[in-house]
């Protein structure tokens, strides 16, 4: 998450200068003038940088829905988005909130595999639902997994197998600056659509290849995107000064490796192998999830101080005087009976004591809540994680808003998520100037939707 707000802050020198013209020359970077602490100048980068359809006059919204003359951080970068399912949907949908344009490209049948996953499903025109929103257990309309991975975004329906569509999908990787694919690798290669045909097209794209093993788990879907999405922003940095673009080649495993952290430098370093610990923390203790009487709440002490802290406000003197809690490494060896005291004096008092208990210590600690008490958790109302959007077949539905909040440039939910196709013409006629009588003729011959 760090990596994520670091990212974006940068780009707010040069993300309008990411996106590099076909007339402008991808082998040489610009000489770009610097300031004395070494930051590029905005007004020293030619104009010619400038993206693609970045307009200098576009008015935006601010964080208060006051107009803004500030662009939003990505602006007038285009995502040509072939992903599917989670890891690539994910990464896209954290570059459009910044404020790039991503035209996702889906299969003219059956469109992105999510589409399909559910109950729930989204009714048409229904918005009576008990949770807020126009969910129901019905086939009518979109999936709830699709929605909460492809807002900001528009759907192309293109069949890429043909040949018209491949050359259509050729001419649109030339108007992007980035592509972001996770089929088989290999697959778009022998289609010609790999990184060496379309870098030919496009020296300056930024392409983009998240793959999968059998064995990757699920839970590190969301954190490839999360790598996938911070790449892409370096490699637009690294563009914006070389004026050329690279290959990316991100795969689930390196990423779930990646995010071992602690659990993989125990076993390199010591061999340790990692145990089921549950809620507790491997190397800290006490740090997990206790049951109350009526619930359950997350205490941590996470030095000797939260510890000394944690006994006193829970009434446990005796533990501050027994040699076996003495140091971190001492409670953790002495794990089982440490926590076993811990849980026995919570389960004493429902979860709402103890908040009430703790609320000035310091320390760590919080109530383990179901999804009602998260959305309904005040703080969530307060730092609006929780947008209502316009979908264009079910009405207003609610959905998980940008986490980063930026003072001066609101990443923000501009399009709901698309129905199948929803953009087919508009890309077509827009992007690549095709006539419409053109784009039915395609229609016809089923090379789009």
């Amino acid at each position: 998450m760090v990596s994520y707000i670091l990212y974006t802050a940068l780009t707010r020198a040069t993300a309008q200068h990411f996106s590099l013209p076909r007339q402008a020359s991808f082998g040489k970077p610009w000489p770009l003038q610097r300031g004395p602490w070494g930051h590029v100048s905005d007004s020293a980068v030619p104009a010619l940088v400038r993206g693609r359809h970045y307009k200098a006059d576009q008015v935006t919204t601010g964080a208060e829905g006051s107009p803004s003359q500030t662009p939003l951080p990505l602006e007038g970068i285009r995502i040509l988005d072939l992903s599917r399912v989670l890891a690539g949907p994910y990464c896209t949908m954290l570059l459009g909130d910044l404020g790039a344009e991503v035209i996702k490209v889906e299969h003219p049948d059956r469109g992105d595999d999510t589409r399909s996953y559910g109950p729930p499903f989204l009714k048409r025109g229904d918005s009576s639902s008990t949770a807020g929103g126009s969910l129901a257990s019905t086939a009518a309309g979109e999936s709830a997994y699709f929605l909460c991975v492809n807002r900001n975004k528009k759907s192309v329906a293109l069949d890429f197998k043909t040949a018209a569509g491949r050359a259509l999908l050729c001419r649109m990787a030339q108007e992007c600056d980035v592509l972001v694919e996770n089929y088989v690798p290999g697959k778009l290669a022998a289609l010609g659509l790999g990184y060496q045909d379309l870098r030919q097209l496009s020296p300056g794209l930024i392409y983009t290849s998240i793959s999968a093993e059998a064995h990757a788990l699920r839970r590190s879907y969301l954190s490839t995107g999360l790598y996938a999405h911070g790449a892409i922003m370096a490699a637009l940095i690294s563009r914006g000064r070389t004026g050329r673009g690279q290959h990316l080649d991100i795969s689930l495993l390196d990423c779930q490796l990646a995010s071992l952290a602690n659990i993989a430098s125990s076993y390199l370093t010591a061999g340790i192998e990692a145990q089921r610990w549950g809620t507790s923390h491997p190397s800290i203790v006490p740090y997990r999830a206790f049951p109350t009487a009526d619930g359950s709440i997350v205490v941590g002490g996470g030095n000797d101080r939260q510890f000394r802290v944690l006994c006193e406000h829970l009434g446990l003197p005796d533990l501050l005087n027994d040699p076996r809690y003495r140091s971190n490494r001492d409670r953790v060896q002495h794990r089982d009976t440490l926590e076993a005291a811990i849980s026995q004096r919570l389960r004493t008092q429902p979860t709402a004591h103890w908040l009430a208990v703790l609320a000035e210590s310091g320390i760590p600690f919080a109530p383990v809540n179901n999804l009602e008490q998260t959305f309904k958790h005040p703080q969530v109302s307060a730092r609006e994680m929780v947008q209502t959007v316009d979908h264009p077949v079910a009405g207003p539905v609610r959905l998980v808003g940008p986490a980063v909040k930026y003072s001066d440039t609101p990443a923000t939910i501009r399009l709901p998520p698309p129905t199948l196709g929803q953009h087919t013409a508009e890309v077509l006629c827009e992007l690549l100037a095709l006539d419409p009588k053109e784009v039915e003729r395609l229609r016809g011959d089923k090379v789009i939707a």
